[in-house]
């Protein structure tokens, strides 16, 4: 079963069309359609029979609180990950990413639902070798669903 992703725009410091939250989505859903098929999913991961994954969109302040109350970790971070099912996005992050790399935004925001959908699966990215086991998982999927979500942004 894949799960319904839904994306809430709930920050006002960037403009995030309506038409990039469908695109995230659709894409969002291609993702992890494509995580459970090719079996990068980790023993009992959570996005296993998951029904519904909620992608909140936040703005620097509300992820530097949610990092630090739930992680202890201060500032501000891109993505945060809830077992439940839940992912936060630091929109402000992903914007300032994308100039960073010369990505359009919707790219990076789209790299954030990956990399949230394969914590999901049960991926860790805390250590270097772990790290590099993930962006293996996540950049060619990127790479593979970017042209489906392109046109929009």
């Amino acid at each position: 079963m894949t799960p319904e992703l839904i994306i809430g725009d709930n920050q006002h410091a960037v403009d995030v069309p309506e038409a990039w939250l469908t695109a995230l989505e659709r894409g969002g859903a291609m993702a992890a359609k494509a995580i459970l098929e090719n079996h990068v999913v980790h023993a009992e991961a959570p996005l296993v029979g998951q029904e519904c994954v909620e992608v909140a969109l936040v703005d620097d302040a509300t992820s530097a609180r949610v990092h630090d109350q739930f992680m202890g970790i201060p500032g501000e971070t891109d993505v945060i990950t809830f077992h439940h099912g839940e992912i936060v996005i630091g929109v402000e992050v992903a914007f300032r990413q994308a100039v960073e790399n010369g990505e359009p935004p919707l790219r990076e925001l789209f790299r954030y639902v990956v990399h949230g959908l394969l914590h999901l699966a049960g991926h860790e990215d805390e250590d270097a070798a772990d790290r590099e086991r993930m962006e293996a998982a996540q950049e060619p999927l990127v790479a593979a669903l970017w042209p489906e979500l392109s046109g929009v942004a």
